[in-house]
This record gives structure tokens, sequence and C-alpha cells, in this order.
């Protein structure tokens, strides 16, 4: 199955920053993707950097953005992963994925269960802590397991996710770096963000696929000076090997072919679910052992 994943910066409107989107997908439908990844929030600019109210607009558009995207899907016949500011009702608002599938219908939809509060990544002001479990998204490709950003730092989300059957993890992400940091810094930042992710891909024998989002986004309320999106979109086999992986400085779609049977091979030969200690896990739950 041949996949495409979206990795764009934002423009100055939501209107050219979507046109961008559309041509890139038809173009990927046109070459054989059947998956489509866009970035997280990939209809404006990341307007976490700040906490200020006159950004809850941008999720008044929530249902017909879902009417949107279900006709670009269609239109392509692809299974397509969006990810949406949503208006739950005034004053309740979620970071979430919805699901695509290439008929146009909703196949599911997740809300983003941990959310960040960083220095220019103020998402708490704007989300609430998601509600609907690590659920995966049964499509007329597979399971899809989808995360976003900020989970993809823990691995109980995506062990969750596929225990439950996912074939493959997606996380939806926007997260880059500060000019001022050193070169040193970025550097390991970037190599953790990849490692982890292809660590969650080790552990459970699953493919993984990460899309992010590039540019440079200055802050609009002039405190910090702005991220720098580091792009570095990725897909990773069930152990964890590099098959596609972007730049961090271009738009691009990056394609990559995923054989789902190769998750039964690496799992034959490494059987961690089987070895697992269920029994001794029950210290999962708390928040620290003190």
């Amino acid at each position: 199955m041949k996949i495409a994943l979206i990795q764009q910066k934002s423009y100055k409107t939501k209107e050219e920053t979507i046109n961008r989107t559309v041509e890139y997908i038809k173009e990927a439908s046109l070459n054989g993707a059947k998956l489509v990844v866009l970035q997280e929030l990939h209809q404006n600019e990341y307007f976490c950097q700040s906490e200020d109210t006159k950004f809850f607009k941008y999720a008044l558009s929530w249902r017909d953005d879902i009417l949107f995207w279900s006709n670009i899907a269609k239109e392509n016949k692809v299974v397509l992963i969006t990810s949406l500011f949503e208006e739950r009702t005034a004053g309740l608002y979620h970071n979430t994925a919805v699901v695509f599938d290439s008929n146009g219908e909703v196949a599911g939809k997740y809300r983003k269960m941990h959310i960040p509060d960083d220095p220019a990544f103020y998402e708490k002001f704007y989300f609430t802590e998601g509600d609907l479990g690590f659920e995966p998204i049964d499509t007329s490709i597979g399971r899809l397991g989808v995360l976003i950003c900020w989970d993809q730092w823990f691995p109980e989300a995506s062990r969750l996710m596929s225990l439950k059957g996912a074939e493959i993890l997606i996380y939806p992400t926007a997260i880059g770096w500060f000019d001022e940091d050193s070169r040193e810094e970025k550097d390991r930042q970037l190599d953790s963000w990849i490692t982890i992710q292809r660590s969650h891909a080790i552990a459970n024998g699953v493919f993984v696929i990460s899309c992010n989002r590039i540019g440079f986004e200055k802050d609009s309320s002039e405190v910090l000076n702005g991220i720098r999106f580091w792009g570095n979109s990725f897909v990773c086999d069930p152990q964890g090997e590099l098959i596609a992986h972007a730049n961090h400085q271009y738009e691009t779609i990056l394609y990559a072919k995923i054989d789902k049977n190769r998750t039964k091979e690496v799992r034959d030969i490494w059987p961690f679910f089987r070895d697992r200690r269920v029994d001794n896990y029950g210290e999962l739950i708390k928040r620290y052992c003190d």
C-alpha cells in the first residue's frame, strides 16, 4: 500500500494554506497513494504560541471543515487523516483528528489526550483533554491508531492503540526549534523526537507515520521570537527502520510503501506481546511510585 505524508508550511491565510494542501492531496492520489496524512492543525498557523481568545474563532468552522475534507477524501478516493480545531460547545474545544474513509464518510475521530503547556506551546489554554480514549479507527485500508503530537512522547498511548489492534500508528504533529537554542541542543531535541517514535514501532511491532510541519512562524504576541518547525516527517517499519524521511526545510509529499504482513513477520521473531508480564504492571496507573 502506498501512503503519502503532506509536509508543508502555513501560508498567510487559511484559504491559501488549504488550497495548497488540496493540490498536494490530488497529486498524491494521482501517484497512487491510498492513505494521505496531514500535519497537526494544518488549516492555520500554529496559534498556540500565545494565549489569546481571538483564536477560538478558528474553531467556529468545525462542522464546515468536516464537510470540506469529506468531499476532498471522496473526490480523491483516499483515506485522509486531518487535524482540526473542534468546537464542542462554547468554551469547550478539542484538538481533534478526523479520519475520512475513501468514500468521504467519517470513519472516526480522536481527541488529543496529552495536552502540553510549555513556552510557545500553550495548548492547555485552547484544548480540553480528550475523552474518547485510545481507540483505533477502522477504515477500508485497515485499523489505524491515530494520536497527535505531544502524545508521541507517551509509550502508554502507543501501547494501548497497538493492544487494540492498530496496524499503523499515525502522528500528525507540529514541533520545532527556537532559534536561540544552540545547534547541539537542536540536534538533541530532533534526535529524541525521532528516537521515541521509532521505539514505539519496535516495542509494538507496527509501522509508525509522523507528519510534521515546516517553516518559521512568528509569535503573534511578540513575547517570544517564534518557532522554526523542523519538518523531518518520516515513516518507519515494525523494527524501527526508517523507510522514508523528509528534510527540515522544504515542502514535500513524502511517499512510502507499507506491507502490513511485515508486522506478523517481526512479531513472530520478536514476540514482545507474548512476554509482557501483565500481572505485574498494576503500578503503571499511578502518577509516581513514592
